[in-house]
């Protein structure tokens, strides 16, 4: 039981596109909503997105670089709270949370997208030189 759970997760961090799907087409069923469905999915395939490039780049340089993934966060989000200040004068902890949240998502769609490509081509290089 625990393998069959540890191989669904481990499917997910390496394929977050598919956990965004499952979760929106889950959540477009529930709510009927398409906008809620995609705002849902965003939110939790975000977590997806940030192990995947933690996963990635594991892979890649074979260097934990967690650590800078979370201090990184840690920026933006301050970055964000300042921002959200300067322009509104207040703070709205959960208007600044969810923008950031999504700023995230974009962010680390992004670099898992690089980082996917870079892999594929230090993939090619490696077996273009074992040839």
């Amino acid at each position: 039981m625990g393998s069959i759970f540890s191989s669904i997760i481990a499917t997910f961090v390496t394929i977050p596109l598919l956990g965004y799907l499952i979760v929106f087409i889950i959540c477009k069923q529930i709510t009927k909503k398409h906008r809620r469905s995609v705002h849902i999915a965003l939110d939790i395939t975000t977590l997806l997105f940030i192990f995947s490039v933690h996963h990635l780049i594991l892979t890649i340089w074979e260097h934990n670089y967690f650590w800078l993934i979370i201090l990184f966060m840690l920026i933006i989000a301050i970055a964000f709270v300042l921002v959200f200040w300067k322009v509104k004068k207040e703070i709205d902890f959960s208007r600044v949370f969810r923008g950031y949240w999504r700023f995230n998502f974009l962010l680390f769609l992004m670099a898992y997208v690089v980082l996917t490509i870079i892999g594929l081509v230090q993939s090619v290089n490696t077996f273009v030189a074992m040839q």
